[in-house]
């Protein structure tokens, strides 16, 4: 059987005084790829923030690989990808190459010199993400498609097992998104990692993922991509009344 990677019981969190999610279940196991979708506010970015251990949750409880958010273990194990990730200042002169090594940096590790290891790591996870021909560039200078490949492969050479995305294809045109969505299929089949990653596009996450949730302040759906409602009935979940 797949270990249990992610638990969340009965979570509910607030935000600014309101209820932002509420009784919220969600079971993630090793090598699933689950797409938490939904429209916007609808809770998503929260969630997976809670999950993270940046925002305390009102009640209920989250387990990463057994252990509460935060813990160093679980730390360790987790690649996490935020919404601004790729959004560096233009003032921050950075290559690919620097930018991925960081992912190597740890509270363990930050004070001795870069292991020879940790440069094979990161030359691996360079290669990977498909940026060996600009690994020198520096980030400003790359598309939208690459950034968001950068910033995965900084994930990926910190050695994490689960890997959380929040939002990776927003600013990236049609063929870099395809490219992304390919890099974490295999990611996921070849190399053995876990997917949880946030989109508000429905259409990509059905093509990618083997699992969908659909969030909007509690789960509406949860299950495998071919059961995923149609419109009238996802219409109908979510409590909206037709007007004609």
């Amino acid at each position: 059987m797949s270990e249990t990677i992610l638990d969340v019981c009965d979570l509910s969190v607030e935000r600014s005084g309101k209820v932002v999610i509420r009784d919220v279940c969600l079971n993630v196991t090793e090598g699933d790829f689950v797409g938490i979708v939904g429209p916007n506010g609808s809770g998503k970015s929260t969630l997976l923030l809670t999950i993270l251990g940046v925002l305390k949750p009102k009640s209920g409880t989250i387990q990463i690989y057994g252990k509460s958010p935060n813990s160093m273990m679980t730390n360790k194990k987790i690649g996490w990808v935020s919404q601004a990730a790729a959004n560096l200042p233009k003032n921050v002169k950075i290559t690919v190459r620097e930018l991925v090594k960081l992912g190597t940096i740890n509270r363990a590790n930050m004070f001795d010199r870069l292991k020879s290891s940790s440069n094979d790591r990161v030359d691996e996870a360079i290669r990977k993400t498909g940026l060996e021909n600009v690994k020198h560039t520096e980030i400003g200078r790359l598309s939208g498609g690459q950034k968001q490949r950068a910033v995965i492969a900084r994930a990926l050479a910190s050695e994490a097992d689960f890997i959380i995305l929040d939002e990776p294809m927003v600013g990236i045109d049609r063929d870099s998104k395809n490219s992304l969505l390919r890099l974490l299929d295999n990611l996921c089949h070849e190399e053995g990692k876990t997917i949880l990653m946030v989109s508000h596009d429905v259409t990509a996450m059905r093509q990618t993922a083997h699992r969908l949730v659909f969030l909007e302040e509690t789960i509406r759906f949860d299950g495998p991509v071919k059961s995923f409602p149609g419109m009238d009935k996802l219409a109908d979940l979510r409590g909206i009344e037709p007007v004609h």
